[in-house]
């Protein structure tokens, strides 16, 4: 996927992807990124988890536009738990 996003960057279009290794996501590179800590197959959070996947595209949304560094990986520190309340701990989403 990294080798995708870097082609496309280079036509001038910003992306971002999802990880669920951070140690292959650094092998590869790619422009930016984004670890959940979700389960494989789930990288948006569970089925019926509004919430949570809400708050997921929201965060991608803002690291597209603040990830500056090449090959910059986000450690998101999510629960589990799909508590309106409970908010990411970088960016109070």
């Amino acid at each position: 996927m990294g080798l995708i996003q870097r082609a496309v960057e280079a036509a001038g279009i910003a992306t971002i992807s999802i990880t669920f290794s951070k140690e292959i996501t650094q092998k590869v590179r790619p422009p930016r990124a984004v670890y959940t800590h979700m389960p494989l197959g789930h990288p948006f959070g569970f089925p019926g988890q509004r919430f949570r996947q809400i708050q997921i595209l929201r965060l991608l949304l803002k690291y597209v536009k603040d990830i500056q560094i090449p090959g910059s990986i986000v450690d998101l520190d999510l629960t589990q738990s799909d508590d309106p309340a409970t908010t990411c701990s970088l960016c109070g989403v």
